[in-house]
């Protein structure tokens, strides 16, 4: 079995589940440097002939619907990204080119022009129209659909209009010269507009299924509920550099970690994403497959919801630098983690030049240091007394292990950590109801950029009434700075104002990271191409899977 990498090994660590209570670290310094300097995939080797069929599997299980405007999370993106395109495509070196868009012109910001392909068809050989994309635009600011992507940039978007025969004019209520890198997301995904209105209720079910432009098609019934979805290449897909390698992909739902690791061993399942922590060891002794580490957009972080102590900055800042992160990537998450010097993981930030000195000047230093966290904490004035109760998913064992890790440097400060284990089905309603949260004074998550900008992550964040500002968050000097960033047209200089702004957040902490988290993938060593980076919610990456023979 080989371990694919670049310069850098990774060790893999085989104690997940261990409790972290005393736990040394072969490294103290924490935010900035990480215990391994890790240098990670974005790609794998491309394929060298077709495949008739591929099995995969999706670790988060089965998804709920293959609508887009539904697709929020990793099982449906997972599935869906190979189905619907979006008009600029994000690529497995984290830039964005244009997709089903030919490019896009604004002069201020406020209004942008994007050009339409004219040469693309839907799986039923109709052509897509540029009504069929300003549809598309709409429907997340339609209340009727129930997008989960209403709010943040389509709240800004004023207005969708054909403009052109191969054009359509997006007007902005406040300017954004990043509107290209959110339409590489869902918000920029076009389905076929007369299917989606017959469809009506049955929308994405998998008896009506959808109607797009991918180079995968759905057919109503193959997706077996509670097993798999299977994937048909489609033939008259536009984009011949791209077409599908494999004529079908199988993505089971599969969530149990030791059912994975023993179905991928044995070949029965040749590929996944997001391999379980306590499979890794078994795999990296698999002799007919290889484990992948990627280029990663997701981080480990605690959420703060504004209430108690752990509502207060200065308390965050305490508890982070009393906590031991190196020792959290090294054993729960296996070296395959490095500590988090900011909300925004590095490796999007390892994508834009010019700015890596700057950081380092600009943002706080996180490291593991008691004396600095004591610091820290003289500066609050909260009651100390008062118990900091932090919400995770009780089936996920491996977040006690981190809350407790974090419990301990707590209780070098005086301060009482308690995690409270809440079943998944509730937990998952903590991100829509901020009812579901009275009474915790955080939540964890495991979060991951939506488009590969660190400035559109922030704003998510730490804006004024953002979607993932879940503690109510509110500073003018945050709002200002991230509104600069985002309206200044020069990229260089939009990274030194992003930079900034991130100082600012960094300092307040509304969400505490943990560590950045690389891609851990699996494919059996018949098949090859799929990207190692963390693309796979928004890119066709089953397409680029084929015949390593």
């Amino acid at each position: 079995m080989k371990l694919a990498k670049t310069r850098a090994s990774i060790a893999l660590l085989a104690i997940t589940g261990l409790a972290l209570a005393g736990c040394a670290s072969g490294s103290r310094g924490g935010g900035e440097s990480g215990g391994a300097d890790l240098e990670l995939l974005q790609t794998t080797p491309a394929a060298t002939s077709e495949a008739d069929k591929v099995t995969w599997n999706s670790t988060y299980g089965e998804l709920a619907s293959l609508d887009p405007a539904k697709a929020f999370n990793y099982s449906e993106n997972t599935v869906v990204t190979n189905l619907c395109e979006p008009l600029f495509q994000m690529q497995p070196d984290f830039s964005i080119e244009p997709n089903l868009a030919t490019g896009a012109e604004t002069e201020d910001g406020l209004t942008w022009r994007i050009g339409i392909r004219d040469d693309v068809t839907f799986w039923d050989g109709t052509p897509m129209t540029v009504e069929d994309v300003v549809y598309s635009l709409k429907r997340h600011n339609d209340p009727a659909e129930g997008s989960y992507w209403t709010g943040g940039v389509t709240a800004n978007i004023a207005d969708v209009v054909k403009s052109g025969d191969s054009e359509v004019t997006v007007t902005l209520n406040t300017p954004d010269q990043l509107l290209p890198s959110s339409f590489s997301t869902v918000l920029g995904v076009v389905v076929q507009e007369q299917q989606r209105k017959a469809a009506g209720e049955n929308y994405g079910n998998p008896d009506t299924g959808v109607m797009c432009t991918g180079p995968f098609q759905y057919t109503p019934g193959n997706w077996k509920q509670g097993q798999s979805i299977t994937l048909d290449r489609y033939d008259g897909y536009w984009n011949a550099e791209k077409q599908a390698k494999a004529k079908q992909v199988e993505i089971g739902f599969v969530v149990d970690p030791t059912a994975i690791s023993t179905a991928l061993a044995a070949g029965e399942i040749q590929g996944s994403y997001d391999v379980p922590l306590p499979a890794l060891s078994e795999l990296s002794n698999s002799t007919s497959g290889s484990l992948y580490f990627g280029e990663g957009m997701q981080i480990m972080a605690i959420i703060s919801t504004g209430n108690g102590i752990f509502g207060d900055p200065d308390v965050r800042r305490a508890i982070t630098r009393a906590t031991d992160r190196q020792a959290i990537a090294d054993t729960v998450f296996e070296g395959t983690g490095t500590p988090s010097r900011s909300v925004v993981p590095q490796a999007p930030w390892d994508a834009i030049d010019g700015v890596a000195e700057l950081r380092d000047e600009e943002l706080p230093d996180l490291g593991y240091d008691l004396e600095a966290a004591k610091a820290e904490l003289e500066k609050s004035d909260a009651d100390l007394s008062q118990p900091i109760k932090i919400a995770y998913p009780s089936e996920r064992s491996f977040y006690a292990d981190i809350l407790n890790e974090m419990a301990n440097g707590a209780k070098e400060l005086g301060i009482t950590l308690e995690p409270v284990g809440v079943p998944s089905a509730q937990f998952g309603v903590f991100f829509s109801d901020p009812a579901a949260r009275e009474g915790y004074d955080g939540f964890v998550t495991t979060n991951y950029l939506s488009a590969p900008d660190p400035l559109l992550h922030l704003i998510s964040v730490a804006k004024t009434g953002s979607d993932q500002n879940y503690s109510e968050f509110s500073d003018p000097a945050v709002d200002a700075a991230l509104d600069a960033a985002l309206a200044e047209s020069d990229p260089q200089k939009r990274a030194e104002l992003t930079v900034e702004a991130e100082a600012l957040i960094m300092d307040q902490q509304p969400w505490v990271p943990v560590t950045d988290l690389a891609v851990r993938m699996y494919m059996d060593d018949s098949i090859t191409g799929a990207p190692a980076s963390f693309v796979y919610l928004y890119y066709p990456w089953a397409a680029d899977l084929g015949s390593a023979e």
